[in-house]
């Protein structure tokens, strides 16, 4: 059995893997974002290959989270933020894997003259890349504040999401020769809501870390938008 002074450091020695992981999903959010501006065929490969990198990282603090539970019986609070980080590690890895996703669409749409210029879209991915950053921040630091900006950021990017899509299926109205790009751009769009979904997901698990309730952080607010936490004195 491990001393309580080695758990906390392996407790510690977790979380940075979780800030590692997290600045990788970050780049390959950048990677992704700038093949498609770009259309850069390389670099959208080197997405994938980041992929790769970020599913073994997962395994890897997946084993630490495993042999954290079964070298020592955690106390409550240590087994939350255990169960947390398994849960991060999940939604981070499927961050990532959209990523791969949207540099899939780029190879494929490489060759083409773009139907529009890439303004949202960058924006809506700049935003979910903070709502990740901010989301491990919050797990790091237990800070329940940040995990509330996350939320809220949540909406701003569905509200951006919705604009894009609009334009998109205006361009479909008046030019039948750019459906299939519009809809290629729509998924890409699509996966970004997405992105930002799985940073507001790492938001909750933040509360639950703290206060031992996990529900949808638009749940834990008033009418009156204060935050509402019941189980926090």
């Amino acid at each position: 059995m491990v001393t309580r002074h080695s758990f906390d450091e392996k407790l510690e020695d977790l979380h940075l893997e979780l800030i590692k992981m997290g600045s990788l999903v970050e780049e390959s959010i950048d990677n992704t974002i700038a093949a498609l501006k770009k259309q850069d065929v390389e670099l959208a490969r080197q997405v994938f290959l980041n992929d790769d990198v970020i599913d073994d990282m997962e395994q890897i603090i997946e084993k630490k989270c495993m042999n954290l539970i079964a070298r020592q019986q955690p106390l409550a609070k240590d087994l939350r933020a255990i169960s947390t980080a398994l849960k991060i590690i999940t939604d981070m890895e499927r961050i990532a894997d959209h990523s791969a996703d949207i540099a899939e669409l780029t190879i494929r749409m490489a060759n083409t003259k773009y139907i529009k210029p890439l303004i949202d879209i960058p924006k809506m991915a700049d935003m979910a890349k903070q709502m990740v950053n901010k989301s491990i921040d919050a797990y790091v630091r237990q800070d329940i504040n940040l995990a509330e900006e996350v939320c809220a950021s949540d909406d701003d990017v569905d509200d951006l999401f919705n604009k894009i899509i609009l334009e998109l299926v205006n361009i479909m109205k008046n030019d039948s020769e750019a459906i299939e790009q519009a809809i290629d751009f729509m998924f890409i769009a699509k996966y970004l809501e997405r992105m930002a979904d799985h940073a507001t997901n790492i938001g909750e698990w933040v509360v639950f870390n703290v206060t031992g309730e996990h529900d949808h952080l638009a749940r834990l607010f008033h009418k009156d938008g204060k935050p509402y936490y019941p189980h926090v004195k």
